[in-house]
Order: C-alpha cells, then structure tokens, then sequence
C-alpha cells in the first residue's frame, strides 16, 4: 500500500481532526495512513480507528521522524494542514527524489495570515491545495493564492459517524424551546451575539440555550450570562455534546465567517433543524427555508427576528427542514462523493 502521511497542527478533536480521520477511513482500502499531530485526545481517537500516529512537540522532531517514509518508499502521499508539514514533504521527497503527492488542506481560521495568508508561498513548490469550502477557496485567492492549485472537497460525514449519531425524535409540537449552540468560545466566533439578542429582546427568556465549548472568552461570557440571562448555560466540553444536541430542538450557529462548520452536519445527521448566518461557509451549507435557516449575520435584532419565527413555526415545517437538512447530507455531503475526490486527487498529483 502507498503510505499517506497526514499531519496536524492540533491533537485536538475538533472539525480539522474529525476530517482527518473520516478522510483517512474511507482511503484505508488503498493507503496506509500515519498521522503526525501534537500531544492530545486525538491520538487515543486514532487508535480506536485502528491507524497508526506519532506524536511531535517540534519542528526538528517533525522533520526528523518524516524522514523514515521518504527513505524507505519509492512513492508517497502526504496531506498536510499546516505550511510546514507541505514545506516538509517537498524537502523529504525532493532529497530521496520520491514521487510525492504533496497536498495542503485548508480549513481555514480565525488568523487571516495563518489561515489563507501564507498559503500563496506554496504554489512556489508545486503543491496542490484543498479547500473546505467555497467560502475558503476565495479567502485563499484574495491572498493571492493560485485558483489553479486550489480544489473544492467540502467536508463531510461518513455513513458509520451518521448511522452512530443519536437522532432526535420528530417534530409534533409547534415552536422551539431548547437552543444548543456548539462552539469555542473565541471573539471570532460570535458568541456574544447571543447575548447582545437577549439584551435587544427579554421576551426570549422563554428559549434555553446551552453552549457546549471551551475557549479564551469563557469567563467573560459566563459572567456576562450569569448577570442578566440565566437561560443561557455554558456547559463547557462535553465528550457527550451529540447526545445533548440530539435532545435540543434547534441547533444555533454564531460565527459570520465560519471556514465550513462540521457541528452543522453533525446536528443534521441528529434531525436537529439548524440556524446560521448568511455568510461564510456556514452560511452556504444551509438552503434557507428547506435544509434549515439563515439570520442576517451580525445582526442582533434579525436573530431574534428568525428566533421568534422559529417559536411560530408549525411542526410540519420544522420537522420538514430537518428531512431535506438529512437528504443533503447524504447526496451533497456524502462521504463517496468526498472521499472519491480525494482519492482522485492524489492519483492525478502521482502520475
């Protein structure tokens, strides 16, 4: 089997690290994956799938354990998230002059330079770039990027993650009641938007909203909460948070700018209806009015607009969003269909 290196920026187990590992499955008839990511849950997670991950603190240490795969393979693939890991690839296979299929995947981010910024110097070695979404791709091409190298693969779930999501059960009642909003609880993602909507409109009060998510602004907006909103309930990590979306009845979602957004598709696999902003990768997920709904992004008084409409709606139609949310999620974000692109990408960088 052709050996595929992927390396992470984060040990973490958030949307980046997910993908990895639904990538990584669905290629694993036909390469044979090793992760490179820091010290975090994400390798225990690994394990459990049954891949092989090594574990950096460093740079030097990255280099010097990449190195081995480039020695011992005639040809190799390596996706990275990072500029260092493409930079690595291309210094590894240029020395031992492999064929290397060295491709950067972009999920983008709050740092504009760290994001997209950067990603420009890479067309200098040749490197092919994925971008989560079209909201990513052009964030990249403002940055200078060449559209030429970029290729569209959104994100997507795989058929064991959606057969394994706790589901809801049907709407028969009218309205919502029961908000989960999951998140971290960084300024880029918004969270105080929430708050500035219950300040705008009290009458919300009747709604429960549960944040699940931990961040730099939690103490900030917990305190914030505590003083006038005790609807709203910052619940922190939970390993347990598809369960607890399984049970809300709308899945609210913040930030403006967001890269893709996998909680999305992880609350439509759930039956659980979804309300984003009209913009960033977010927004694009949604068809507003069929697989969920759209409030102006930044907007306060719009959000508790849609919020009171939503209270309104009929169950038909709650319940109909989350159907077609559900049809979407296994045409447009299938993971065949991303996972074929994937792979056919890698062929095309190897021949």
């Amino acid at each position: 089997m052709t050996p595929l290196i992927y390396s992470l920026h984060s040990g973490n187990l958030y949307g980046t690290e997910r993908m990895a590992l639904a990538t990584a499955a669905g290629l694993r008839d036909e390469f044979d994956t090793i992760f490179f990511a820091p010290q975090g849950p994400f390798h225990a997670e690994a394990a459990r799938l049954g891949f092989r991950s090594l574990e950096f603190e460093t740079t030097s240490r990255y280099f010097a354990d990449l190195r081995p795969f480039f020695a011992r393979n005639t040809q190799i693939a390596a996706l990275g998230t990072r500029v260092l890991h493409t930079i690595a690839a291309d210094f590894w296979s240029r020395l031992y002059f492999r064929k290397c299929a060295n491709i950067q995947v972009v999920h983008g981010g709050a740092d504009e330079r760290l994001s997209y910024g950067r990603k420009r110097w890479l067309d200098l070695l040749g490197a092919k770039q994925v971008a989560v979404s079209q909201f990513v791709r052009q964030r990249m091409e403002s940055h200078g990027a060449d559209p030429a190298r970029i290729t569209v693969i959104e994100n997507f779930l795989t058929p064991e993650t959606i057969a394994a999501t706790p589901r809801r059960g049907p709407y028969l009642a009218p309205g919502i009641r029961r908000v989960a909003i999951v998140s971290r609880l960084d300024p880029v993602k918004r969270l105080d938007l929430l708050l500035d909507t219950l300040d705008l409109d009290p009458s919300l009060r009747t709604m429960e909203f549960a944040v699940y998510g931990s961040g730099p602004d939690a103490e900030l907006l917990k305190t914030r909460a505590l003083a006038s909103h005790p609807n709203v309930q910052f619940m922190g990590f939970r390993p347990d948070v598809a369960n607890l979306v399984s049970q809300a009845d709308l899945l609210l979602h913040l930030c403006p700018e967001e890269p893709f957004g996998l909680a999305i598709l992880e609350a439509m696999a759930a039956g659980v209806v979804v309300l984003v902003p009209d913009s960033g990768g977010a927004g694009a997920i949604v068809d507003e009015g069929h697989t969920g709904f759209h409030f102006v992004a930044n907007d306060a008084a719009d959000l508790a607009r849609i919020l009171h409409v939503l209270d309104r709606s009929p169950a038909a139609l709650l319940e109909s969003a989350a159907e077609q949310a559900g049809l979407a999620l296994r045409s447009r974000y299938s993971a065949t269909a991303g996972v074929l692109a994937y792979r056919n990408l890698i062929h095309r960088c190897l021949r």
